[in-house]
């Protein structure tokens, strides 16, 4: 599953020289681990074939149009809960806390919500804390990959993959409550959506909540601190 996750976090980078020159890299570490079931793979196929064959500056502009340019397509996690209120810096604190437990120090500008590095933190983990890890936020991704699919971008392929690695169904509820307060994509209601108070969760279900995602990271992160104080 490593070698898979990590596939994964490239393809949702930005678009470089070096990712399209090791495109056949990618297709041949999908193959040799296997991780993915042979239609999730073929399914992956569009975009590779897209990245390898267009000119590095088209795919930039088409990975900017998508994840850069709509806030429903945001590729940081805790955008999807919090927005940009407070909170959503805490639960960032709290997840950089969980990488540096498990030895990874980041030495990129992303923040630690961004989907790559979360893959890349999930392919460090033993199989079975990897899915776990993946699925916590399963709804979320879930979401991503229906808005994708909407726009018919091969980027879905992505998250229908990490989904399968998580072996998990999204939370039904929490993924209606995210897609009904999707962002809207229209320029004429940006401004008034950024004025707007964030959405908050209080469900149970819910990403944010008392027993959502951001409280699933900090138990397992204090069960890690524990178990480290006791070897």
């Amino acid at each position: 599953m490593r070698l898979t996750l990590r596939t994964l976090a490239a393809l949702l980078s930005y678009p470089s020289e070096e990712l399209r020159s090791h495109v056949p890299d990618l297709r041949a570490a999908l193959a040799e681990e296997a991780a993915l079931p042979r239609h999730i793979r073929q399914a992956l196929e569009p975009l590779l074939d897209r990245l390898e064959r267009d000119e590095v500056l088209e795919s930039q502009a088409a990975f900017t149009d998508l994840f850069d340019r709509s806030r429903a397509l945001s590729l940081h996690l805790f955008e999807h809960v919090h927005g940009d209120k407070r909170e959503r810096g805490q639960a960032m604190l709290d997840l950089a806390e969980q990488y540096m437990q498990q030895g990874l120090l980041l030495e990129t500008s992303e923040l630690p919500d961004h989907v790559p590095v979360f893959l890349e933190f999930a392919s460090c983990l033993p199989r079975r804390e990897a899915m776990e890890t993946l699925a916590e936020p399963a709804h979320v991704l879930s979401a991503l990959e229906q808005r994708l699919r909407e726009r018919g971008s091969d980027y879905a392929a992505v998250f229908a993959a990490v989904l399968a690695l998580a072996a998990a169904a999204p939370d039904d509820e929490a993924l209606e409550a995210l897609q009904r307060n999707a962002p809207s994509d229209d320029p004429a209601r940006i401004d008034e959506e950024w004025e707007e108070k964030a959405v908050t969760f209080t469900d149970a279900h819910d990403m944010g909540g008392p027993t959502g995602f951001v409280a699933r990271m900090r138990a397992k992160g204090r069960a890690m601190t524990a178990a480290r104080r006791s070897q």
